[in-house]
């Protein structure tokens, strides 16, 4: 196997070309989670943005302030961790048959 400098330097051009529009595309995707039965709605996007937070009025009592806040809480979690899951599945998609699959090379934190 030889290794040709211009075709591995087109592969990288394309693979950050790929991953740019990857970022693009993550930043339009949307995903949507409930906590509470509906009580408290999280929308967050693929680059772990919050875009909205809905909570539904009866949930609302300055007499039971904790439960509020543990509602959000989970909501933003739940919402965090299904952005990461859309977020990691768009970049395999982006990469697929650019990065060769060696055992131990890790790449998680570059969002592979």
């Amino acid at each position: 196997m030889s290794l040709n400098i211009q075709d591995m330097m087109a592969r990288v051009q394309e693979l950050q070309t790929r991953m740019n529009e990857t970022q693009e595309k993550l930043r339009a995707l949307e995903t949507t989670v409930e906590v509470g039965g509906g009580m408290v709605r999280v929308t967050i996007n693929g680059k772990q943005e919050i875009k909205k937070i809905a909570i539904e009025k009866s949930v609302v009592s300055p007499d039971d302030v904790e439960l509020l806040e543990d509602l959000i809480l989970s909501a933003v979690n739940k919402a965090v961790d299904e952005s990461q899951k859309m977020a990691k599945e768009e970049m395999g998609k982006a990469t697929s048959g650019m990065i060769p699959n060696i055992p131990g090379l890790d790449l998680g934190n570059l969002g592979l």
